[in-house]
């Protein structure tokens, strides 16, 4: 898996658990929603930080917890 995907699936595995669409998230974290179907869709291949702590600031978790699960911690390195 690219981290681009495990991304993706993180943030919509935030939105399952917090019962949210893409759109309300985008909504809650004050960010485009195009900005967010971009990151979940194949147009963003690389998500900026500062987005990922606006979605995280918006969900009240910190950027370390969106980071840590074993999709993160197992990725291997891209190398391009």
């Amino acid at each position: 898996m690219l981290l681009k995907e495990a991304i993706a699936n993180r943030i919509e595995q935030l939105c399952t658990e917090r019962a949210i669409t893409p759109y309300a998230l985008a909504r809650i974290c004050g960010i485009d929603t195009s900005t967010i179907y971009s990151i979940l869709g194949t147009k963003s291949n690389r998500p900026e930080v500062a987005t990922i702590k606006k979605i995280c600031d918006g969900l009240e978790i910190t950027i370390a917890e969106f980071f840590d699960t074993e999709t993160f911690n197992s990725l291997e390195q891209e190398i391009k």
